[in-house]
C-alpha cells in the first residue's frame, strides 16, 4: 500500500507533539507512563457529550478481583449495549482515559456502552486482560435487563489493544455459543510478532513508534507466549461463525497491515466485514477529534455499524 502524505491537520498535531517535548512514554516507568497517559489523554479530544446515565461500579473478575467499569447511555429507555476495551498496549489507559469516546459512541450509535478496566500489566501480564475482558462479556451478556438495558446480544469493541481484546472476545464467544451483534474493532492488533511492512515503514515519528510497541508488549507478555491466538488473534485456528466486523484503520500506523490481514481472514472464513481506512492519519486518530476531521468520520461511520448491528433506523433507537 502506498501511502498519502499526513493531512495538513494530523501533520500539525504531530508537530505540536514534538515541539512540547514530553518524554517518550517507553523511557518511563509503568507508573509514570500511565500517569503522563492520563495527563495528555484529553488534549485533542472533542468536548465530552453530555449523557443521561454515568454509573460506575464494579463486576467481579474471575479470581474474584473487582474490574472497574462505566456504563454510559444517551437517554435511560432500554438501549442495545456496546462493550468497550480501552487502548493503551494493554499498560496504560483506563475507563476515564475514553470516557469521551464511549460517550461518543453512545450518543451517535443511540446506544449504551460499558467501558472496562480491564487489569493491565506489568502487574498482571497476559491472558488476565483476556480474562477480565471476557468476563465483562459475560456480565454485560447476563445482566443487561438488569441493568436497565435491551435485551438481545451485545457487542464488543476496543481500539488498539482494546481492539484485540474486542477480537478475541468474539472468538471465545463463537466458541461458548453466545451471540454478539458486532466486533467493533480500531486498529486492532493482530500479528504476534511486529514483522509486517506497516510496522517497518511506520516505526518512527508517528505518535505509536515501534519502541512504544516493543515496551507494552515485553510489559505485558513474554516472547515465547506470542504466538498464542489470545494475544495474535490472527493465529486463531478458524473464525467461521465469529460476529460480523467493523474494522476502522489508520492509513500511516505500523498495526494497518495487520489489520487489513486480519479483515482478509475473517472474510475468507465466510464473516460480514466493513473496512475503512482513514486516509492520512495515525494510530490513536479517533481520539483527536478537536484538531483531525477523520475522527469525526470514524465515530459516525462507527456509530453506523452499530445502529446497523442492532437494528436500529440510522440516528435513533430500533
Amino acid at each position: 500500500m502506498n501511502p498519502h502524505p499526513l493531512t495538513p491537520a494530523m501533520r500539525s498535531v504531530l508537530e505540536r507533539m514534538a515541539r512540547a517535548g514530553h518524554p517518550p512514554l517507553h523511557s518511563l516507568l509503568p507508573a509514570q507512563a500511565r500517569s503522563a497517559y492520563e495527563a495528555g489523554a484529553g488534549v485533542l479530544d472533542l468536548p465530552a457529550p453530555a449523557v443521561a446515565r454515568s454509573e460506575d461500579f464494579h463486576l467481579n473478575g474471575n479470581d474474584g478481583a473487582p474490574i472497574p467499569v462505566r456504563l454510559v447511555a444517551p437517554t435511560h429507555e432500554r438501549l442495545p449495549l456496546l462493550v468497550y476495551f480501552h487502548g493503551g498496549g494493554f499498560t496504560v489507559g483506563s475507563v476515564a482515559t475514553h470516557d469521551t469516546l464511549c460517550r461518543t459512541l453512545a450518543q451517535r450509535a443511540h446506544c449504551a456502552v460499558l467501558s472496562v478496566g480491564y487489569r493491565l500489566a506489568p502487574e498482571h501480564r497476559f491472558p488476565t486482560a483476556v480474562d477480565d475482558a471476557w468476563t465483562a462479556v459475560c456480565h454485560a451478556a447476563q445482566h443487561a435487563n438488569d441493568w436497565g438495558l435491551a435485551p438481545g446480544p451485545v457487542a464488543v469493541g476496543g481500539d488498539s489493544a482494546g481492539g484485540t481484546l474486542a477480537a478475541v472476545c468474539a472468538i471465545l464467544a463463537r466458541d461458548k455459543g453466545l451471540s454478539l451483534a458486532l466486533q467493533l474493532l480500531f486498529y486492532p492488533g493482530t500479528c504476534a510478532h511486529q514483522d509486517t511492512p506497516s510496522h517497518q515503514r511506520f516505526a518512527k515519528g508517528l505518535v505509536l513508534e515501534q519502541p512504544h510497541i516493543d515496551y507494552f508488549f515485553n510489559q505485558y507478555i513474554p516472547v515465547e507466549q506470542r504466538s498464542d491466538w489470545r494475544f495474535a488473534p490472527l493465529n486463531a485456528p478458524d473464525l467461521d461463525g465469529v460476529a460480523p466486523a467493523w474494522i476502522g484503520l489508520a492509513e500511516l500506523d505500523p498495526l494497518v497491515d495487520e489489520g487489513l490481514l486480519y479483515g482478509d481472514k475473517l472474510r475468507a472464513a465466510g464473516v460480514p466485514v466493513d473496512l475503512e481506512i482513514y486516509r492520512g492519519v495515525v494510530h490513536e486518530f479517533i481520539k483527536m477529534g478537536r484538531a483531525v476531521t477523520e475522527a469525526n468520520q470514524a465515530h459516525g461511520d462507527a456509530a453506523a455499524a452499530l445502529q446497523r448491528a442492532f437494528g436500529m433506523a440510522p440516528g435513533g433507537p430500533p
